[in-house]
């Protein structure tokens, strides 16, 4: 015989005995590690129930020593046994496995910031970076002020019209419109005084940009 052949009948007699002879890859051990725990908690939840191996077999169909073997580690644990045993025990085929609950995704609204008569909602819970408000503007007629400092903005307006200079630019944007603009350039925006006006507002200091533009117009064009 010779040696590929014994290569080949060594693989094949692991593969028999359900060894994995490959090199491992970390997914693999992570897997591997979740499979691991599956016994323990099998066995667990049966307990909880007031189960015996012999009453949960008679439910699933599944052979005694079979469910002992999952229980113990000594049998990979698959879908085809698993889903009969959580419609037994009345539990998400997640709980048998442990995967990770998905956590509350929803952000917890801040006091509201009240400055110069407009009202910021801070969306971002950390300090530095990007930073996203929800911003109220009331309705008022107000000289434009621009101003300059070190950044980068983004606008992204909900509902109203919202008045943006911007250098020589002098623009309106409406309802689902947004700019982007360096804050470096002399810029004010505030309500057109038609009514007010609600709008996103993120700002990074380091000048990180976005990457959605509303085309300026120059003044005396058309809104």
């Amino acid at each position: 015989m010779s040696e590929s052949d014994k290569h080949q009948g060594h693989k094949e007699s692991g593969a028999e005995a359900g060894v994995e002879t490959g090199a491992e890859t970390g997914a693999d051990t992570d897997t591997d590690g979740v499979l691991a725990e599956v016994g323990p908690r099998l066995r667990r939840i049966r307990k909880e129930r007031g189960a015996t191996l012999a009453g949960l077999s008679s439910a699933t169909g599944i052979s005694v020593s079979t469910l002992s073997r999952l229980e113990s580690g000594l049998r990979k644990p698959s879908l085809e046994l698993l889903l009969p045993i959580a419609r037994a025990h009345q539990v998400p085929l997640d709980e048998l496995v442990g995967a990770p609950q998905v956590g509350d995704p929803r952000i917890r609204a801040a006091k509201p910031i009240v400055m110069h008569g407009r009202t910021h909602w801070p969306l971002t819970r950390q300090p530095g970076g990007l930073q996203a408000y929800k911003v109220l503007e009331p309705q008022r007629k107000l000289e434009p002020e621009p101003r300059t400092h070190e950044g980068y903005e983004w606008l992204y307006v909900l509902s109203g019209r919202l008045r943006l200079v911007l250098g020589e630019h002098d623009v309106v944007l409406g309802a689902g419109e947004a700019a982007e603009f360096d804050t470096r350039v002399p810029h004010w925006f505030g309500s057109t005084g038609e009514g007010p006006v609600e709008f996103l507002s993120l700002f990074g200091r380091q000048g990180e940009r976005m990457h959605v533009r509303a085309r300026p117009k120059k003044r005396g064009e058309d809104d």
